[in-house]
């Protein structure tokens, strides 16, 4: 294997752990923030993002001398034959993505570059973007280089994995060059490797989260069906992704989805789309049955405990997803807002999320709590809103005996029957609804 030389610009989840990985496979690693507090912190050994497993590949990597962190853009791009460019495009508040961080990182590349460079974006940006960056970057340097789109499309909380083990590698160039030294650099990683045009590589990757977006909406409209007509969820999404057309895959009802690319890349690819004249009627409704079904939690509270003013929630989960400590777009936002527009209180717990989350959402209501037990003990329901593994290990006895009230909402369908039997509680998670003895009673009988 060729050991190449790589500058990574950016240090969130998929600059970070692309330039450990790629260090990892035995390169010379140089990761790049204009954050000088977040770089101190990876030069001391400490990593500002919770992702299982990347402390330790740190310090393998920067102890072996093939990974560094630094502010200094301009020495990384000098001495790098790779500049990949993983800066964040969050959303503008129109659904667009803001490409102002990626545009100036171009620039401060282009006034950096002695040689000749494969400048390799991992951002996701619209189709069309690296077009610009190319033109910008010919406006500001002369030294001859090559633009490549090389989507990500690792998940948070098992980053490492998917890095190392990748569905498949999308390389999108006109240029040969680029398209053998990149081909090269991942070929440890998989054979499974597309070489494609810019652009088509570019909407890779909005179609693809844009379709993954669809299976949870889609699944979490089943789920809702299954509720009034007493069917299972569970088993309907398993009959399901036995079928090799449809897959298990993103078939597992609950709250919706959120974290920084589902929410971001929906909305973006809707505004692509826009911007060509083109109504994406089915993304826009995958969208809308996001929002509302984290509402779902809303309304079950209400049916169980009709005005919750004055009531006290527990809240078990913060974070958008287990394993992660990332808050962003996470459903728990929505509905906290909404039970202290109801007059409730609120005692939350993450395992790791909490600071983040606290971070953002300060209220009078809300009291952060230091364990599971803490925040059950005495709220007259309890809502679980990511699946921790830590959650799932607690008793239903012990929880019950916790709470005021033996109410339960489950948004994530990780306890099951065998559980909840011998148990008094009221239970409602999604699209199971013969889970406790209060609840099937509602159910209708129909016929046609």
């Amino acid at each position: 294997m060729i050991r190449m030389k790589l500058a990574v610009i950016g240090t969130g989840y998929v600059g970070l752990v692309s330039g450990v990985c790629f260090s990892d496979l035995g390169n010379d690693v140089t990761c790049v923030d204009h954050a000088a507090g977040k770089i101190h912190m990876l030069q001391q050994g400490e990593v500002p993002i919770y992702e299982p497993g990347l402390k330790e590949l740190i310090k393998k990597s920067t102890d072996a001398g093939r990974l560094r962190f630094t502010t200094d853009l301009a020495a990384a791009v000098r001495n790098a034959d790779v500049v990949i460019l993983a800066v964040g495009t969050p959303s503008l508040p129109n659904g667009e993505a803001n490409l102002s961080y990626i545009m100036e990182a171009a620039r401060e590349i282009a006034g950096a570059m002695n040689g000749f460079k494969v400048i390799a974006t991992k951002s996701t940006v619209p189709v069309g973007t690296n077009e610009k960056l190319e033109s910008l970057i010919r406006q500001h340097s002369s030294h001859s280089f090559a633009i490549a789109s090389v989507p990500e499309f690792l998940r948070e909380g098992s980053a490492i994995r998917d890095t190392m083990n990748p569905d498949r590698i999308v390389i999108g160039t006109e240029s040969q060059q680029a398209r053998e030294l990149l081909t090269a650099l991942h070929q440890p990683l998989t054979d499974r490797i597309l070489l494609t045009d810019v652009r088509s590589a570019e909407m890779i990757k909005y179609a693809s989260n844009a379709f993954l977006a669809t299976k949870i909406s889609f699944i979490n409209e089943i789920a809702n069906i299954c509720e009034k007509v007493g069917a299972d969820v569970t088993r309907v999404a398993e009959g399901m992704g036995y079928d090799k057309r449809i897959g298990s895959s993103f078939l597992k009802a609950g709250i919706g989805y959120g974290g920084s690319c589902f929410p971001k890349d929906t909305e973006a690819l809707i505004q692509i789309a826009g911007h060509v004249d083109y109504d994406f009627k089915l993304l826009k409704s995958v969208v809308e049955v996001n929002r509302d079904q984290r509402f779902n939690v809303i309304r079950k509270l209400e049916t169980i405990l009709g005005d919750l003013s004055g009531t006290t929630i527990a809240i078990w989960g913060l974070a958008f997803k287990p394993e992660t400590d990332d808050v962003r777009d996470a459903p728990a936002y929505e509905i906290m807002a909404s039970l202290i527009e109801r007059g409730a209180k609120i005692k939350a717990y993450d395992p790791v999320a909490a600071d983040n989350f606290q971070s953002n959402l300060k209220h009078s209501r809300i009291s952060y709590c230091l364990s599971a037990q803490e925040a059950a003990l005495g709220a007259d329901a309890l809502c679980v809103l990511t699946e921790w593994r830590e959650f799932q290990l607690i008793p239903l006895a012990a929880i019950q005996t916790w709470l005021k009230k033996p109410n339960l909402i489950d948004g994530r369908n990780i306890y099951s029957e065998e559980e909840l039997a011998g148990t008094e509680f009221v239970y409602y998670s999604v699209g199971r609804p013969n889970m406790s003895k209060g609840v099937r009673e509602q159910i209708p009988f129909l016929s046609f």
